[in-house]
């Protein structure tokens, strides 16, 4: 078994992290090193806590292990580290914010839970009450429109009899 230097490894595995991504069996055929050997890095990293998303996905494809050790390294950051942080890892701020929010209701008791569900139901109920609203106010309109249409269609057709007279 062959040793490879730390400074290797570290590039190696750069690569392998966003927002390169790059596929582990790429990194073999380019370096020389058993796609084994890399995915036996890569689980070291993952035991370190780094988040190391799997061969070649994008941040929608990652597993909730590696957005859950995303969450928790950002956690300590401010704006400006959590900025330069996903620049680094190829991320939005915004996803780790929803990542975040995931993590947070995961936890939640059931009775939170189901506060959280009765809010969003309530308001949900009022926007359909809104939309059934204006809905009913557009379907006399319509209807109104289609009245005035037929009288003005029977009305010129009483002008039309009575000017052939």
């Amino acid at each position: 078994m062959s040793r490879y230097s730390i400074e290797r490894k570290e590039a190696i595995l750069r690569r392998m992290m966003p927002p390169e991504n790059c596929p582990v069996s790429v990194l073999a055929r380019e370096n020389g090193i058993s796609e084994q050997t890399l995915y036996n890095w890569r689980r070291e990293l993952k035991g370190q806590g780094v988040a190391v998303p799997g061969d070649g996905k994008n941040a929608k494809e990652w597993s909730s292990e590696d957005k859950f050790a995303v969450v928790l390294e950002a956690a300590p950051l401010n704006a400006t580290e959590l900025a330069e942080y996903c620049r680094r890892k190829g991320l939005y701020v915004e996803q780790i914010a929803a990542w975040r929010q995931v993590c947070l209701l995961a936890n939640a008791t059931a009775v939170e839970r189901g506060r959280v569900h009765a809010v969003q139901g309530k308001s949900d109920r009022l926007r359909i009450k809104e939309l059934e609203k204006e809905l009913r106010r557009k379907e006399k309109a319509l209807a109104e429109a289609a009245a005035l249409l037929l009288l003005r269609k029977k009305l010129q057709a009483i002008w039309d009899d009575q000017a052939d007279d």
